[in-house]
Parts: structure tokens; sequence; C-alpha cells
């Protein structure tokens, strides 16, 4: 682990010392579980504005093959 310095608010402190004695933990440790949310749901925004913005990509192309037909080829009916 590496060491980072992080300043908080009074009440912010204390908001995580109260929290951190109820759950028996170091508050280091809700601090690393909040950064880790945090890297989370920002990797979930970032993956669904990609996959939006990829919706379509093929959408007014004409040199591609007709990918229905080459569907129904595969189906074993």
């Amino acid at each position: 682990m590496v060491r980072t310095q992080v300043y908080l608010t009074k009440q912010e402190r204390d908001e995580l010392a109260t929290l951190a004695q109820v759950r028996g933990v170091k508050q280091s440790e809700l601090i690393r579980e909040a950064v880790d949310r945090l890297i989370e749901e920002s990797a979930v925004t970032c993956r669904r504005k990609a996959l939006e913005q990829a919706a379509g990509l093929w959408k007014h192309r004409d040199d591609l093959p007709d990918f229905r037909a080459l569907r129904r080829d595969w189906n074993r009916d």
C-alpha cells in the first residue's frame, strides 16, 4: 500500500471516526472502501458511455454483408 495524506473537515473526520468505531474497523479501511466504490462506479459509467457511443456505429455502412441473412443460415431448425 501507498501512504496518502487526505484533508477532511472536522465534521467529516468525526463522522468517519464514529462510523469506524461502530463498524469495528479503522478509518483508513473505510476510506479505501469509499475510494474503491467510487472507482467502480466510474468504470461502470465509462463502459456505459462507450457502449452508447458505439450503438449504431455501422448503421449507414453499405459495404457490409447482410447480417440477418447470414444469421438465418446459421439457425438449425
